[in-house]
């Protein structure tokens, strides 16, 4: 996206609170994009101050005034974000349940089918939760928030036989990050996700092969399938932003993925 002040090419836009515009981390502030209300905003911001809100909650307008040293090492949440993951969370349970539904309702009792969902609600959240932990270890702020277009789509996915599996996203404020630290951010999704995979596949395979069996080898696919879909290089996805700073570092991540997903496919298609 590019920033409305300087037509810059930027990976993480800042969103004005005050006029709505998108802009580079340069011009973030109201003050340095000729924001047409940056006179409302100083006083917004000079009455927060003088407040417990300044420093004792994430206000997401306020957030882009706040020194990124004050907030460094500090993993925190606010009732907004755990509302929004509430929602996801139970988005999730029910693309879960409908996967069992759909694929394997014949093999999958309701009890495996619940474990299968429970894997996938844990395995988005850890995902997002990891992308959050190393943006405030970088002295950012890191809140979960659910997407019109997102939510609407995993919900409708729920009834149907395609699965979709994005209702929200990590949203990231605050200082502009390194390309180092942006590839960092980027990467802990996925890295989750092949951990979810390998684990899961470990252990599955000493075991005597049944529906139960079935279901851990299938959350082990989806897991892998999950990383090599969140490292394409393209749009908003974490690749983009990976491949676009450490084309190497993309290449063995994806490559990785890729094979994992490959093998976990032909463990329970081949």
């Amino acid at each position: 996206m590019k920033c409305e002040a300087c037509q810059q090419e930027t990976f993480l836009p800042f969103r004005c609170p005050h006029c709505g515009g998108q802009f580079c981390g340069a011009h973030r502030l109201p003050e340095n994009h000729s924001c047409p209300r940056s006179d409302a905003a100083r006083m917004q911001r000079q009455e927060q101050v003088m407040t417990n809100q300044a420093y004792g909650s994430y206000n997401y307008s306020y957030v882009y005034g706040q020194d990124p040293y004050k907030r460094k090492n500090r993993i925190s949440t606010s009732p907004k974000e755990l509302k929004h993951i509430g929602i996801a969370a139970a988005l999730v349970i029910g693309i879960g349940f409908s996967i069992g539904l759909y694929g394997f309702l014949s093999v999958w009792s309701y009890a495996i089918m619940g474990i299968f969902a429970g894997l996938m609600t844990a395995s988005f959240l850890v995902h997002e939760v990891a992308h959050k932990i190393v943006a405030q270890k970088k002295g950012m702020w890191a809140e979960f928030r659910l997407t019109t277009w997102g939510a609407v789509l995993t919900f409708v996915s729920v009834f149907l036989p395609f699965k979709m599996i994005s209702p929200g996203a990590m949203m990231i404020g605050g200082s502009v990050p390194s390309g180092e630290d942006l590839v960092k951010i980027s990467i802990a999704g996925p890295i989750t996700n092949l951990i979810f995979s390998s684990v899961l596949r470990g252990l599955a395979f000493p075991l005597t092969p049944n529906s139960f069996v079935l279901m851990l080898f299938f959350a082990a696919y989806i897991n892998a399938f999950m990383a090599v879909f969140n490292l394409i290089p393209f749009g908003i996805l974490d690749g983009y932003k990976i491949f676009s700073f450490n084309k190497k570092v993309w290449a063995l991540a994806f490559a990785a993925s890729a094979a994992l997903t490959i093998v976990a496919y032909l463990q329970i298609f081949g």
